[in-house]
């Protein structure tokens, strides 16, 4: 049985753990800025990939993530700012630099391939956008 995790964009904690406990990923729905994002990458994958790639960070500094909510059926967790302002202005180059770098990072689970890491941090780079101009923080649902 496979993880699905639906980022999302919340104006605080106390709003992000209101997800509905019944709630199916295809129940689920939209947020305020529009679908989210699903994937099967973790969080803890996704905060490393850009602190590791985009600010230079080792791996073994990448703060923690900090839980929302535990529910016996999903749990919401709250990424660091510090993963989702690195990617806002950042040029093609530098994500093409990030994308290499987090592909040669050895011990690390996650994308292995470069280009599959370039599409994604392109993702998280709308992602970002669409956070910082709606004033809210990156949150993460976790579900099995």
């Amino acid at each position: 049985m496979g993880v699905t995790y639906k980022y999302f964009g919340a104006p605080d904690g106390a709003t992000a753990a209101r997800v509905p406990v019944s709630m199916r990923p295809e129940e689920l729905g939209g947020d305020e800025l529009g679908q989210g994002m699903f994937t099967k990458i973790k969080p803890e994958t996704m905060a490393a990939m850009v602190l590791t790639g985009i600010e230079g960070i080792p791996l073994y500094r990448v703060p923690p993530l900090e839980l929302v909510v535990l529910h016996p059926d999903y749990a919401v967790v709250k990424l660091p700012m510090t993963v989702v302002d690195p990617l806002r202005g950042i040029g093609e180059e530098s994500v093409g630099a990030a994308a290499f770098i987090w592909s040669t990072v050895p011990d690390r689970s996650g994308p292995q391939d470069a280009y599959n890491v370039y599409q994604l941090l392109h993702e998280w780079q709308d992602f970002s956008e669409r956070l910082h101009h709606a004033g809210h923080q990156a949150y993460c649902l976790v579900w099995p």
